[in-house]
């Protein structure tokens, strides 16, 4: 009679069942040559070639650029005009007083045209110390209160606002029935999307000093020219030391005059050329072999091992 001897597969079973627990459990994740940052990559070494090169390159583009908006922007004729100090009668000592007291505020300024002007020529009317991003001027905006989806024809407001933000049939009956009034007066039997002044106006700017269009001339203006203007002085400017003034400008192919983009150009332009003569001088004057272990700092100071 012969007896055979079974263990228990036990032991076995309960490592087997302890190992995929662990891998269960485990927040390792699953393995991927994305999260083990294995995937083909560029690793250009920057030797001092390259970087002169891409110096160079760099200059090479932006000055021309910066030389190109430059000349862009000073062949864009302006006719700036303040007029909130000069349209005050000189025996009016009270500026406040006087806008807030009602009457005919109407100012005639005469302006000389200094070069020849192509049409289209625009005029815009520009804000000093006005801050119309000011939340509690954003908060009291109510577009439900202007808005439609009909059709208007387009002239110096953004077609998205007419379309969207005021109403064909919103007729301002009751907009200026408080006591406190801007500098304009709105037509209640001409509806919101036709009175594009006001459009104009409500899109918020971003700084303190800003242009809004007003209008375009469409007649070329010959050079000492002279334009007779008529302007209601009726805005209150003066209670936060704020300025008005009435813009004429034409534009080039870059928009209107703005040297900014162009001095920004001709900046970095000319840092990255002066960059790449200095560092061509080192490389000249002091070059150096590329992968040099020599000069790593423990082998240059071997007593800080």
């Amino acid at each position: 009679m012969s007896s055979t001897n079974n263990a228990p597969p036990s032991s076995s079973a309960a490592e087997s069942t302890d190992s995929s627990s662990v891998r269960r459990n485990s927040k390792r994740p699953k393995y991927s040559k994305f999260t083990q940052q294995e995937l083909p990559a560029c690793k250009p070494i920057l030797t001092p070639r390259w970087v002169i090169s891409a110096f160079m390159l760099v200059s090479i583009v932006f000055v021309p650029i910066g030389v190109a908006a430059l000349f862009a922007s000073r062949d864009v004729i302006e006719i700036v005009d303040r007029y909130d100090s000069v349209c005050i009668p000189a025996n009016e000592t009270d500026k406040v007083k006087y806008i807030q007291t009602p009457g005919d505020k109407n100012c005639n300024r005469t302006l000389t045209v200094p070069r020849h002007m192509k049409p289209p020529i625009f005029v815009y009317y520009q804000l000093d110390n006005f801050y119309q991003n000011h939340r509690r001027y954003v908060k009291s905006r109510n577009d439900q209160q202007l808005r439609d989806s009909k059709e208007a024809n387009s002239d110096i407001s953004w077609k998205s606002d007419r379309e969207h933000k005021f109403g064909k049939d919103v007729y301002p009956q009751n907009f200026q029935s408080g006591g406190l009034i801007g500098g304009g007066k709105l037509d209640p039997s001409i509806p919101l999307s036709e009175q594009e002044n006001l459009i104009v106006w409500m899109r918020t700017a971003a700084l303190p000093t800003f242009r809004k269009l007003y209008g375009r001339i469409e007649v070329e203006l010959q050079e000492n020219d002279v334009i007779d203007v008529t302007l209601g002085n009726n805005y209150n400017t003066y209670s936060f030391n704020g300025k008005k003034k009435l813009v004429l400008s034409t534009t080039s192919w870059l928009g209107g005059k703005n040297d900014f983009l162009g001095i920004a150009y001709l900046t970095v332009g000319g840092l990255c050329f002066f960059l790449a003569m200095v560092f061509t001088i080192i490389y000249l004057v002091k070059p150096r072999q590329l992968g040099d272990p020599s000069y790593l700092s423990w082998n240059r100071n071997p007593g800080w091992h």
